[in-house]
């Protein structure tokens, strides 16, 4: 296997193993505070829709149910979870894949919480950081949250690859 390959497949296994904690994360929330689980149901709505050219919602609870929602809505989690720690590992020339720290991997876990603040949540109809919401404060803390919970799983999945990577290139 090519050493690009191991960086890109590393890259996909560690995106999807922090998207794994960011989920794990959530369920203890969950089952300590009773924190609502987030709802990737409305993500897959949201997609569904683009192909019919609609890529805004007043509220994407109202908009029409899809076939297949939750399950897209999963999917393109897991999938954006592993392109994202593409930006993390692709431009460091896998030197952070070797020897991952956790600085940069916190910085891009919270840094991607800008996708949903400025693109998802106005395409939802909630407004620019959940500006619609009930409770905006709230709502901004627990996205913050859950991106930076990503970014602790982009070191934690990351640590034990390392030392795969170490050996292979």
């Amino acid at each position: 296997m090519s050493t690009e390959n191991i960086y890109i497949y590393g890259a996909i296994l560690v995106g999807l193993g922090a998207t794994l904690f960011m989920d794990l994360w959530a369920l203890i929330l969950r089952r300590a505070f009773n924190i609502a689980l987030p709802n990737y149901c409305f993500v897959g709505r949201w997609l569904r829709h683009m192909p019919t050219g609609t890529f805004k919602h007043t509220s994407i609870a109202a908009a029409p149910k899809k076939t297949a929602e939750c399950t897209t809505g999963w999917i393109a989690h897991y999938l954006i979870g592993a392109a994202y720690a593409l930006i993390l590992i692709i431009p460091a020339a896998s030197g952070w894949l070797a020897r991952p720290t956790l600085l940069p991997a916190l910085l891009v876990g919270i840094g991607t919480v800008l996708i949903p603040y400025f693109v998802m949540q106005p395409c939802f109809g909630l407004g620019i950081a959940a500006a619609k919401t009930p409770n905006p404060a709230q709502a901004r803390l627990r996205s913050l949250m859950s991106h930076t919970a990503y970014g602790v799983g982009l070191y934690v999945s990351a640590y034990p690859l390392g030392y795969v990577v170490r050996a292979h290139v």
